[in-house]
């Protein structure tokens, strides 16, 4: 850590790093989106709805969210462009994003994804345009993270050449679903595939569930799921479907086909597997949902943080003004150590989209290893960066007072709809136990339901070879850990190698343990599976915390490195070292419990992150400001009376402290 960071801070240079290489895609949202698109506080539940769907048919098409489509069909072929729009819609308004990303993102996506050409050619250029409104019906009100035995069935009759698409009973219900209450026409909906008399389990079949008229289909039953806690905007129904006929060539068949007589045939054996490539495809949904969180959370910081520059609150008796709020230690330690994971959660997400653009956006096969890789990393980010939201949020609520909870203040709305992503598009107590089944398995193909993993056999050597892989600057980050010195207190805790080693030797320890706890409970529980996992699931939930923790911290680390700029590249490093420590501080009770930290240590780590506090509050301004969210975006009454900012930082420019040149 240096002593003292350059005072020349070139805003300019800042977002761009922070812009990355789709900061075409963010400059055209934020050229973009003007007022028209920003929420409206106390609407009713309709107004919401029907704003939302206006305002869908404005938003730009070249660069949004349909960009991720073929460009034979309008899209762009950019995956990493979808994502990143998604980002920019978030900071918006969260039901746009929402509903946007259920139109374009799962409905068109698994049209995309799930089917062939015949139904491309069918149904994207609509889709695209928006002539097609349609759903995702996956969730049953009995089965939510549990879809591979989704209760809904869909029956081939070779007599007529059709399915029979039946919901069996009450909880088989579609439920939350997207568009459904109100402007979805269509649905691609997720049931048991049954032909000849045996299911070859989970397929999405494309099904028509209104009319011209906007009247529901026959067979199909359409209801409200009511006033939500957010998302006021999106228009959240349930569907049933009673024998509801379905024509053989609207089964979305990519991985599946029927023939005329009911044969089934499909190029990758196995239901389980099968089902899991199904989707592998899917997965940019969780990654734009992971972050459009991340993008919420800026919102919030900037809200809270541009607040904490002009409020004040009790004098001391050296100072004729009243103390501005950002310089309270309590405070900093509110928003500071929240604003650096933020900054790590940001560049973790530029990693993860663009690999999700190689993955996925290339023309040959898909590399079976790197697409469950991916999946691994979407899930551990999005529940990372969903749970961060809802923290960080609350805490930027608290942190302005009873002026945070006014609606007009825009951070109780952030509140209200970032509440389920949590849940929204995996829950995320269940995603942590993908990331942790992925590390134990080393991505096996079977990676069926939870009770299989009594019989899954343990190789501590594929286990080893998994947790050390890395997606980014592998070479700069073993160097680093390879020349931390043997002794922990002949380095300082502000040593890169030293975080990262530490981060990674709580990974591989809380792993291998896992792993001899497994083993030895199927030696004594052999015949009770679910009691083998059961006992250590909270070993295992902190398992793929740790694995999250330590490829955040690489990804961040990854992202300094190509950094040009000298003060920026500083600023960032002392950002850095606050999401490690703060991280490390955070669990440093069993870095103490297993030897990592000595109490002296320990002591040492919070000291040097208060110092990192005081080195950094006079940058707090400029880090949010880094993140290029429009003015108008902020959309909060409490930051139009802002004094002028250069009155602010005179104060810290007067005492050495700062001078930032305006982007």
């Amino acid at each position: 850590m240096t002593d003292h960071v350059s005072r020349h801070i070139d805003l300019a240079r800042l977002q761009e790093v922070l812009d990355g290489r789709w900061g075409a895609v963010r400059n055209a949202h934020r050229e973009h989106l003007d007022a028209r698109f920003l929420p409206v506080y106390g609407e009713t539940g309709d107004q919401a709805r029907e704003r939302i769907t206006r305002l869908l048919h404005q938003l730009p098409a070249e660069m949004g969210i349909s960009s991720a489509f073929p460009t034979e069909y309008g899209g762009r072929a950019d995956v990493g462009a979808s994502i990143v729009a998604s980002e920019m819609l978030a900071q918006v308004d969260l039901s746009l994003m929402v509903k946007a990303g259920v139109q374009w993102g799962l409905f068109g996506g698994a049209v995309a994804a799930l089917g062939t050409e015949r139904h491309h050619d069918a149904y994207l250029r609509d889709i695209i345009s928006g002539q097609i409104f349609g759903c995702f019906a996956m969730t049953e009100t009995g089965h939510g993270s549990d879809v591979q035995s989704l209760r809904t069935t869909c029956t081939y009759d070779p007599q007529t050449q059709t399915f029979d698409l039946h919901t069996p009973h009450e909880a088989a219900r579609k439920d939350y679903i997207g568009n459904a209450a109100r402007d979805g026409r269509m649905a691609v909906v997720f049931a048991q595939l049954i032909t000849e008399g045996r299911s070859h389990g989970v397929h999405a079949f494309l099904v028509p569930i209104r009319d011209a008229q906007g009247k529901p289909m026959p067979g199909v039953t359409i209801g409200d799921a009511g006033h939500k806690g957010g998302l006021l905007g999106v228009d959240n129904g349930r569907l049933s479907f009673d024998h509801v006929t379905v024509p053989r060539d609207m089964l979305l068949d990519r991985y599946g086909q029927v023939a005329e007589d009911g044969t089934y045939s499909s190029p990758i054996e196995g239901d389980s597997r099968r089902f899991f490539t199904m989707l592998g495809t899917l997965v940019r949904g969780r990654v734009s949902v992971g972050g459009a969180a991340s993008a919420a959370t800026k919102s919030a910081l900037a809200i809270a943080v541009r607040y904490g520059d002009i409020r004040r609150q009790f004098d001391t008796p050296d100072a004729d003004r009243e103390v501005l709020l950002n310089d309270y230690l309590a405070h900093q330690r509110k928003l500071l150590p929240a604003l650096a994971t933020t900054y790590a959660l940001h560049f973790a997400q530029a990693e993860l989209v663009n690999v999700l653009s190689e993955v996925q956006g290339g023309e040959g096969p898909v590399d079976e290893h790197r697409q469950r890789e991916l999946e691994s990393r979407a899930a551990g980010l999005k529940a990372a960066q969903t749970w961060h939201a809802t923290r960080t949020i609350q805490t930027c609520r608290e942190a302005c007072g009873g002026a945070g909870y006014l609606s007009e203040n825009r951070l109780p709305s952030l509140k209200a709809d970032t509440d389920v992503f949590t849940t929204f598009e995996g829950d995320n107590t269940v995603l942590l136990q993908l990331v942790a089944k992925g590390l134990l398995t080393g991505y096996k193909d079977e990676f069926g339901s939870l009770d299989g993993w009594g019989r899954a056999s343990f190789v501590a050597d594929q286990v080893r070879d998994m947790v050390l892989e890395r997606t980014a600057a592998r070479s700069l980050i073993e160097r680093l850990v390879s020349a931390v010195p043997g002794r922990d207190d002949e380095v300082a805790v502000t040593d890169r190698g030293w975080q990262l080693k530490l981060f990674e030797d709580r990974e591989e320890h809380l792993l291998d343990s896992a792993v001899r706890r497994l083993r030895g409970g199927a030696n004594s529980k052999k015949d009770r599976p679910f009691d083998i996992f059961n006992d250590v699931q909270d070993h295992i939930l902190t398992v793929a915390a740790a694995h999250i923790d330590r490829v955040t911290l690489e990804a961040f680390v990854a992202a300094i490195e190509e950094v040009a700029d000298p003060a920026v590249r500083e600023l960032l490093s002392q950002v850095c070292d606050l999401y490690a420590l703060s991280v490390i501080e955070a669990n440093k009770g069993w870095f103490l419990e297993h030897g990592r930290l000595t109490p002296a240590r320990s002591k040492t780590v919070t000291s040097v992150v208060n110092g990192l506090l005081k080195e950094l509050r006079p940058q707090m301004r400029t880090l949010v400001d880094g993140f290029a969210i429009p003015e108008e975006w902020l959309h909060a009454a409490i930051l139009r009376e802002e004094p002028d900012r250069q009155e602010t930082m005179a104060a810290h420019d007067a005492a050495g402290d700062l001078e930032v040149i305006p982007a």
